[in-house]
């Protein structure tokens, strides 16, 4: 934890007093307050694509409000009688609630995340903007801005059930303050509601069976993963950053975190241990600050042998020119050890230029090509290791870029050209097929063959995990120890969270090859380049035995078409029995 972490959480030390001058407190404190508003305003000017400065700027603004906080914590009574109100104690606290947040999302470091929680939290408990809400329009704003922002913090940290309370609060509290107001002033507000009521409708209970984040409950420990001969590379790349960006018309969102980015950022951090899906929140002291239940919470959601989370940059419908800033000053800081994620989520594409081959479209509106992303435009940061994972109809447009690079070789994960005609696996409500099969494969299984929140059995559902686990690790060791694997992916097979996007394209693939409705078509298939070997496995880990054992277990044996070897109950019976030993 950094040094200014530890200094907010601290009730008592320096900066108190009224000065040393005699200067009043209350004009010490309004002095400290307009400094760190000033400050507050210019870091969120700062474009993502300037990540040390922003970094820089960030310490600089967290050192005002550490010495604000702290300050009227140990004044609160002279300021009070000074004419101090609750709600700009409020109002302080929520401004570090936002810097916190807002540097989890540019460092993905998870203990900034839990101290957001924490201040919002305190804000929830104490009632700071209660006092006046009805009276005073700015303040009632002021509580429902509080309301949307801890809401989102509690979709990152997964707090499913303060999520539901929040929303609660927030759908009786738009109401009360139409009533009191002004309706008009309030229309905006009612979209907020409906937006993260439909945010929470596609993203169930049932998308969150098992954590998107990476488990070592579940998932195999880095430490353990097969090691890829020297024979077919020497050099082993980790997942340092990952650039997320979707644009689809009329897309399920909240705020600026769509649903096909949120499950990709989940997807590419660690989840935290068992004690951070309990209910229990952190105790808090008399004046918002947290006793030693803080410190117990933090080390609950972090595992400090873990490395750290891969640092993501979200892009909520990006202009091109934003796009190609925040891909170059990543790449420039890029570790000699590392390789970027790319990962664009888009429905539509735009005709091409006589020497392009296709291109994805980023925006509604503009001239041709002012929002539209070519296989040319990434060839520039060919020159660092690159992982493209492309989910759009056009995505085979950008195997072109193979054979192009400028001195790295690309590895993409491209999604099919069509979909399966399934009404619950269009993009809406539930999202992109492709992009859950890579961050929820097991849902994206079962909402293929049909089968919605109230047909799926618990129990049956956590022992197809069970087999789709152990028989994902089984199709890594082989892929680790194949002679034709291409190094381009031998390079990243021994990092967990590409190793895992890999195992779950494949295992994509395979459905997507024996489902009936779209059997062997092609244009249905997910491709990657360079192509991944396809290793013989042990019958019972051959490719359509694993998913027939799955189909078996919902049922769904019909949906696919399986060769007449493979097809034997009895055997299936045999390998439960195994595995639930």
């Amino acid at each position: 934890m950094s040094t200014q972490q530890q200094q907010m959480q601290n009730s008592g030390g320096g900066g108190g007093g009224s000065g040393s001058m005699g200067i009043p407190a209350s004009e010490v404190f309004w002095t400290l307050a307009d400094k760190a508003d000033k400050k507050f305003s210019k870091i969120r000017d700062i474009p993502f694509y300037q990540r040390s400065r922003h970094d820089t700027y960030f310490y600089k603004v967290f050192k005002v409000y550490t010495q604000l906080w702290k300050f009227q914590q140990e004044n609160r009574q002279k300021l009070v009688e000074a004419g101090l109100r609750r709600w700009e104690i409020g109002e302080i606290a929520s401004r570090i609630g936002q810097l916190y947040f807002g540097q989890y999302m540019q460092t993905s470091d998870a203990n900034y995340l839990s101290e957001s929680y924490i201040f919002y939290e305190a804000i929830l408990t104490r009632e700071y903007f209660k006092e006046g809400m009805f009276q005073d329009v700015n303040i009632a704003n002021k509580q429902l801005r509080f309301l949307a922002r801890f809401i989102m913090v509690c979709l990152v940290l997964n707090r499913r059930e303060m999520v539901q309370q929040l929303v609660n609060q927030l759908k009786v509290l738009v109401d009360e303050c139409k009533r009191a107001f002004q309706e008009s002033d309030f229309k905006e507000w009612k979209l907020v509601v409906q937006e993260i009521v439909r945010f929470l409708k596609a993203d169930t209970a049932f998308m969150n069976l098992r954590p998107l984040r990476y488990s070592l409950v579940l998932d195999p420990h880095p430490d353990t993963l097969p090691h890829v001969p020297a024979a077919i590379t020497k050099r082993h790349l980790k997942l340092r950053d990952a650039v997320l960006s979707s644009f689809h018309q009329n897309e399920v969102k909240y705020s600026e975190l769509t649903m096909d980015t949120f499950r990709m950022l989940q997807c590419l951090e660690w989840e935290p241990s068992g004690l951070f899906y309990q209910s229990s929140g952190s105790k808090l002291g008399q004046n918002g600050a947290t006793g030693t239940s803080r410190i117990s919470y933090i080390q609950d959601i972090a595992d400090p042998t873990l490395p750290a989370n891969p640092r993501k940059a979200v892009l909520y419908r990006p202009a091109l020119t934003h796009f190609i800033a925040v891909l170059a000053t990543i790449c420039e800081e890029l570790p000699s050890d590392g390789i970027l994620l790319v990962y664009l989520s888009a429905s539509g594409y735009c005709s091409s230029p006589q020497n392009e081959s296709g291109c994805i479209h980023l925006g509604c509106h503009g001239e041709r090509g002012s929002n539209c992303i070519y296989p040319s435009d990434f060839l520039p940061f060919t020159r660092r290791p690159l992982l493209l994972v492309i989910d759009n109809d056009n995505s085979n447009a950008f195997k072109v870029i193979a054979d192009a690079e400028k001195g790295e070789t690309v590895a993409m994960l491209l999604s099919p050209s069509c979909s399966p005609a399934v009404s619950d696996c269009s993009h809406h409500p539930n999202g992109s097929l492709f992009t859950m099969f890579l961050t929820a494969p097991l849902q994206a299984f079962c909402l293929l063959i049909g089968l919605s929140d109230t047909d799926i059995d618990v129990d049956t559902f956590n022992k197809a995990e069970t087999i789709l686990t152990t028989s994902l690790n089984t199709w890594g060791l082989a892929l680790a120890i194949s002679d034709t694997l291409n190094p381009v992916w031998g390079q990243v097979l021994g990092d967990p969270f590409i190793r895992r996007l890999i195992l779950r394209f494949m295992f994509c693939h395979e459905v997507l090859t024996l489902y009936a409705p779209v059997y062997k078509e092609n244009k249905f298939l997910p491709t990657c380049v360079p192509a991944l070997p396809m290793p013989a496995m042990p019958p019972t880990y051959s490719y359509e035995s694993v998913i027939l054992n799955i189909a078996s277990m919902f049922g769904a044996t019909k949906h696919f078409i399986f060769s007449e070897d493979v097809y034997q109950p009895e055997k299936l019976e045999v390998d439960m029995n195994e595995l639930t030993l």
